[in-house]
């Protein structure tokens, strides 16, 4: 894999690194479209010896400005950086959007991050790119600024799928619809949650289908509430998973949560290790059961469609 720089703050770039291409963006998701960015950059900065570097920021610019309005990410900041590497780009500038962030002009943003900083000879950006104090920074200006600084500016169409624009706001509507099939054609990758696992009320070892419950501070948005086929990586391992999101209030209330289900397996011992969940298929939503009884059943009911359906998802 890439060597690859990870910087949280405009001083911490190296003064003599660089030329650059770079694409300045969220990235909240890396979607197909956030992916498409970063190909042309990668493929640039090959072209003309430059090194590929991506600008995103710490938390949502609304966290900052407009807090009511703000949805939880569709990826952390660790999945991030991971899927940014992957995609082989040499450095990662996570700006952290505070107050005197928020105060630059579109003018000062080029010219203290794009030019001084990363010395920035091409820059890559998606047709509603916003910047500057704001938002007043658009592709148009740009343009403008592209030509007083020397720089080259790409700017990269929308990625369509199935004749619709992929977006965060898709991606997100399609999880909180439990669609993870969609969601994993708009991300060119099945959707994630990575977390510890952590002891919980064991509820389903007393039912005789333990689970391994993800902590409230795992990475990855949660889909809507219900039962879906998975995948559960642990120590390079990938295992057969019944994945339950949500609260379990046929037995007793519980905070909203992630919990996963090993298939055919009772000797795991997941507890304080890091673990993935991959979300293959929706099986049904959440429901509240009658009595126990009712409640092993269907759970034994899910775990057989799950078994049938990963079996054909084998490599």
């Amino acid at each position: 894999m890439n060597q690859f720089a990870q910087w949280t703050a405009a001083d911490q770039v190296p003064a003599d690194f660089g030329p650059t291409v770079v694409s300045i963006g969220k990235f909240d998701g890396i979607h197909l479209g956030h992916q498409a960015l970063m190909n042309v950059a990668v493929n640039e900065a090959a072209a003309s010896g430059a090194k590929s570097a991506v600008i995103t920021f710490d938390r949502h610019p609304l966290a900052l400005l407009n807090p009511a309005a703000l949805k939880l990410p569709l990826i952390g900041a660790q999945q991030k950086a991971k899927l940014i590497r992957a995609a082989g780009i040499d450095a990662l500038l996570t700006l952290p959007f505070d107050e005197s962030l928020s105060q630059l002009t579109a003018t000062e943003f080029v010219e203290q991050i794009l030019v001084k900083t990363m010395n920035a000879k091409i820059v890559v950006v998606g047709v509603d790119f916003r910047f500057g104090k704001g938002g007043s920074g658009n592709p148009e200006l740009l343009a403008e600024l592209s030509a007083v600084h020397g720089f080259t500016l790409h700017v990269v169409p929308p990625v369509l799928v199935e004749g619709e624009r992929v977006s965060s706001s898709l991606v997100r509507q399609m999880l909180d619809s439990g669609n993870v099939e969609r969601v994993a054609s708009l991300l060119g990758r099945r959707h994630e949650t990575t977390g510890v696992v952590e002891h919980g009320l064991k509820l389903g070892r007393q039912l005789g289908f333990p689970t391994a419950n993800m902590s409230r501070s795992s990475e990855g948005y949660l889909p809507l509430d219900g039962v879906y086929a998975g995948w559960l990586y642990s120590d390079g391992e990938r295992y057969p998973a019944a994945l339950s999101v949500g609260i379990n209030d046929t037995i007793q209330a519980v905070p909203r949560l992630m919990e996963a289900h090993v298939l055919n397996r009772k000797d795991l011992d997941l507890y304080d290790k890091e673990v993935t969940v991959e979300y293959v298929a929706f099986i049904r939503p959440s429901v509240k059961f009658s009595g126990i009884e009712t409640l092993i059943a269907a759970i034994q009911a899910d775990c057989d469609k799950i078994q049938a359906i990963l079996e054909s998802d084998l490599p």
